[in-house]
């Protein structure tokens, strides 16, 4: 008999002890078995999700938290409507 599977996406970290590491909680508490595959960046890219996640949680970015680097608001631009 097979079994259904609900998939999760998530990222996350090989250590150099082979162990793995989730960028964040699951959204269901244990105990319970699970099946994992793993996607490995071929050439060491990295998505784009993870390029943001790591780009947010880096220091060196802090300074854009400033109030003087907010210089937009809701009434620049035009609105964008897709014609499709």
């Amino acid at each position: 008999m097979e079994s259904a599977f609900k998939a999760i996406e998530t990222t996350g970290m090989i250590d150099k002890d082979h162990h793995l590491f989730l960028d964040e909680l699951l959204p269901f508490a244990g105990p319970a078995r699970v099946r994992v595959i793993i996607l490995l960046p071929e050439d060491g890219d990295i998505s784009e999700k993870e390029w943001l996640y790591s780009a947010a949680k880096d220091p060196s970015f802090d300074f854009l938290k400033e109030p003087e680097e907010d210089i937009y608001s809701l009434t620049d631009g035009k609105p964008f409507h897709d014609e499709r």
